[in-house]
């Protein structure tokens, strides 16, 4: 077994643990009430912003054979996930420029930043983040929100092309060389900022 797929092993009850969190479950739903989701995208927001500085200081140390891999998911989250979100900001009436982090948001940037000063670890540390989108949008696929906003927000984790691009990232990860105990330490530690983003700051 890859150490991808031993991760993803690991974390498949900790997406599911996801499913039963008020924030998902009102999106699966389609009734999440909208300050909450406006308050989530202004920090998933700012998160994002950071994301892709962690896929460019990954870019810096990565062999050449995927070094456009990298830039490829930091052009992806800017322009992709980002417009998104912009667009789902003015539908909400979110404050993406007047957005300030909560404690969750800051807590996983700065775990995402320092853990990115290395190459396997950094890349250990963000898959939780690809992996986990990619497998929460095709479980809430299966059965779409009603409300054509959340459905959008869904459609875009579960599109085939952030797919191909979430096993982009377990190939370098398996590729890496990292030790397993210490990749598998690194993603459960962002796991578990994964769930805890979750709690939104109101």
């Amino acid at each position: 077994m890859s150490l991808a797929a031993h991760l993803e092993k690991l974390g498949r009850p900790l997406v599911e643990q996801q499913l039963t969190h008020p924030t998902v479950a009102g999106i699966a739903h389609g009734d999440l009430p909208e300050p909450v989701f406006r308050s989530w995208l202004e920090q998933d927001y700012l998160f994002l912003l950071d994301y892709v500085r962690v896929f460019s200081r990954l870019a810096w140390q990565a062999p050449a054979a995927h070094l456009g891999d990298l830039v490829d998911l930091a052009h992806a989250t800017y322009h992709d996930e980002l417009t998104l979100h912009r667009t789902l900001a003015a539908e909400f009436g979110a404050d993406l420029d007047g957005a300030v982090k909560g404690a969750p948001c800051a807590a996983y940037t700065t775990f995402l930043l320092e853990s990115a000063a290395d190459y396997a670890d950094g890349l250990a540390a963000l898959y939780p983040c690809m992996w986990g989108y990619s497998t929460l949008g095709a479980i809430l696929a299966a059965n779409p929100p009603a409300d054509p906003r959340y459905r959008r927000w869904v459609d875009t984790y579960a599109d085939p092309g952030f797919a191909a691009l979430t096993r982009r990232c377990a190939q370098m990860l398996d590729e890496a060389g990292g030790d397993p105990a210490r990749a598998q330490r690194f993603f459960l530690e962002g796991m578990r900022h994964e769930y805890a983003f979750w709690d939104v700051p109101l």
